[in-house]
């Protein structure tokens, strides 16, 4: 009798050790997808200004903001850690322009199974597309009015944490009020007395604190550096003396 016990004790275990056998793999599949690693959350509220006037054409004597967006967009995303992205094109009248994208979620909700990473690539290929349209339609309304993108910019993306705006433009301030061509940049006084005029007749957009990162700045002066020196110093003193954002030159070409 104690032997036949012994004999159904083995089998017994025998098929309990089949069973764990048989269970395992599946344990440990269901594993991979419900204990998968989930992604650190994405705070960031991003912006980005797309220039559509003439000088940001895909010609020799413009920048082509449609070339340098398509380089440095995602780029931008996925370095900045954005977690939305807001919209504002350069215009004839920017701030008042019809041309609006809706606000891109680059974090969505999901599943604990969900593979984040793809999820997540899915959203910036969505801002991407979003940005080119809102590129389109600034084309329609030619002008030049950067400041009035920064100040749309600056009204539309959330304040905290500290947003992080994409320029996408050579600056060249023309709208139909003001335009920095017929202004002499020559020297300190002069770039002072400029920005005074420009502020006076506009208001400062509500970009304090953001960080501002231009691709593009003063690009239609590569052949005249002095130029270029002047150019920069004017909006470094209207970014950064004036409306108190922070000026990173990550992403300028």
């Amino acid at each position: 009798m104690p032997h036949h016990s012994a004999r159904t004790g083995r089998r017994s275990s025998l098929r309990a050790a089949r069973r764990l056998a048989v269970a395992l793999p599946l344990l440990c599949g269901l594993c991979v997808v419900s204990c998968s690693k989930q992604e650190d959350s994405l705070d960031t509220p991003c912006g980005v200004v797309v220039d559509g006037s003439g000088s940001a054409a895909a010609v020799k004597e413009g920048f082509d903001s449609e070339a340098k967006l398509k380089d440095t967009l995602v780029d931008f995303l996925t370095g900045q850690k954005c977690g939305t992205l807001d919209f504002a094109p350069v215009t004839r009248s920017s701030r008042s322009s019809s041309c609006r994208q809706d606000r891109v979620d680059l974090d969505p909700p999901h599943e604990a199974t969900t593979d984040q990473k793809a999820l997540r690539a899915r959203a910036r290929q969505t801002a991407a597309v979003a940005a080119l349209a809102e590129l389109k339609c600034a084309r329609t309304q030619n002008g030049s009015d950067v400041w009035g993108a920064l100040a749309r910019i600056g009204e539309t993306v959330p304040s905290d944490p500290t947003p992080k705006l994409l320029v996408v433009s050579d600056f060249d301030q023309a709208d139909p009020e003001f335009a920095l061509s017929h202004h002499d940049l020559s020297t300190k006084a002069a770039r002072t007395d400029v920005v005074d005029t420009l502020v006076r007749a506009r208001g400062l957009p509500g970009i304090k604190g953001m960080d501002v990162l231009p691709v593009g700045l003063g690009m239609q002066y590569k052949a005249k550096p002095s130029e270029a020196d002047d150019f920069d110093s004017f909006w470094t003193e209207a970014l950064e003396g004036r409306a108190e954002a922070h000026v990173d030159n990550a992403y300028r070409s």
